[in-house]
């Protein structure tokens, strides 16, 4: 049997194939049972499993970031798509291609490196411009970012994914800083700094985690480093320019409770905060228009948005409509059980129609 990507596994599949385990725990069941929850994966998605039988055993030989062979059939639970695997066996890394494990982004690295050292050159302030470059033509800042992710698992989780964040921020610090008419230059250093050290904070390849760096110190401090760093090599670098920089850092998360040190106290911090607010959520619903399995229109539950997500597009007229075709428009947006409830009231009715002619009504 080939192998199916994640994507198109659908309910009743039989499944054989190497999946890469991104998360694996022992689990109790309510009968007291030993149960493994697992989530496979592959360069398209994820799916959540289980294992009813041999868990322990296999949990002794299976770790997460492991490759396994992995034999089973899909489910479906709850709205969502569950593999049962009936055998899970490991795979040694040297017998996979890890490329088709790995998501990528869908843009160039390289040709997304080139539009944001492009727009960096526009600047017009000269020491923020300086650091800019100087910070991304470093050899291993640029190696990394060329690769890296911006999350584990939700925030552009894939290769580059951190890049395509990082330009698609400096593209709206751009075009927003001329609406609010606020200094540019430190938006766009404050988009191309904010979330750079996820290069030190998270860890690469197949199964991204976050490193010692990333648990005891995070890319919000290490920003600053990185700050302190560069300019220390420009000549006369403005302490006041370095000041706001730091602020800007440290205030991009907007507030207290998501972990920011400092809430933003500048027009151009609060507009790098949204901005990297507004990039991160879309990109999500991005994601889950590609990948997600659900039939119909509707996404399952989402937990980290907390709500389902219409997937079509949205309609579009560009010329007046008939009576017909606006008719037909409720029909659309009816639900198949609506749908099926009017068949059957409309087919009972007719019934019972063709029933009363046979009987006459007497006074």
């Amino acid at each position: 049997m080939s192998h199916i990507q994640v994507k198109n596994l659908k309910p009743n599949d039989q499944v054989e194939g190497v999946y890469l385990v991104k998360y694996l725990g022992l689990m109790d069941s309510r009968d007291g049972r030993k149960y493994l929850n697992i989530v496979f994966s592959d360069s398209s998605g994820d799916i959540e499993g289980r294992v009813w039988n041999g868990a322990e055993d296999i949990a002794k030989h299976i770790n997460k970031g492991n490759f396994a062979q992995v034999k089973g059939k899909v489910n479906s639970y709850q709205g969502r798509r569950q593999l049962i695997a009936s055998k899970v066996d490991y795979v040694e890394e040297s017998n996979v291609d890890t490329k088709d494990y790995i998501p990528t982004s869908d843009f160039s690295a390289e040709k997304m490196s080139e539009e944001l050292l492009g727009i960096v050159k526009k600047l017009d302030d000269h020491y923020i411009k300086t650091l800019l470059l100087n910070v991304l033509e470093d050899k291993e800042i640029h190696r990394r970012l060329l690769i890296w992710q911006a999350g584990k698992s939700i925030h552009h989780a894939y290769q580059a994914g951190l890049l395509e964040h990082i330009l698609s921020c400096t593209r709206l610090a751009e075009s927003l800083s001329d609406h609010y008419q606020v200094n540019k230059n430190y938006v766009v250093a404050g988009a191309i700094l904010h979330d750079l050290c996820k290069i030190y904070e998270l860890s690469s390849g197949t199964s991204v985690d976050y490193t010692e760096e990333g648990k005891l110190v995070g890319h919000l401090v290490k920003g600053l480093e990185v700050v302190d760093r560069f300019t220390y090599k420009i000549k006369n670098f403005p302490y006041n320019t370095k000041l706001h920089l730091k602020h800007i850092l440290l205030s991009h998360h907007g507030h207290y409770e998501y972990g920011s040190p400092k809430i933003p106290h500048t027009r151009e911090a609060a507009l790098v905060h949204y901005i990297d607010l507004m990039d991160s959520k879309m990109a999500a619903f991005q994601e889950i228009m590609k990948t997600d399995s659900t039939p119909g229109h509707w996404s399952g539950y989402i937990k980290h948005l907390d709500r389902m997500v219409f997937k079509a597009e949205l309609p579009f007229y560009d010329k007046e409509i008939s009576d017909e075709e606006l008719a037909q428009t409720r029909s659309l947006s009816e639900t198949p059980k609506k749908k099926a409830k009017k068949k059957h009231d409309k087919e009972l009715k007719q019934n019972l129609g063709s029933l009363l002619e046979g009987f006459e009504v007497k006074k």
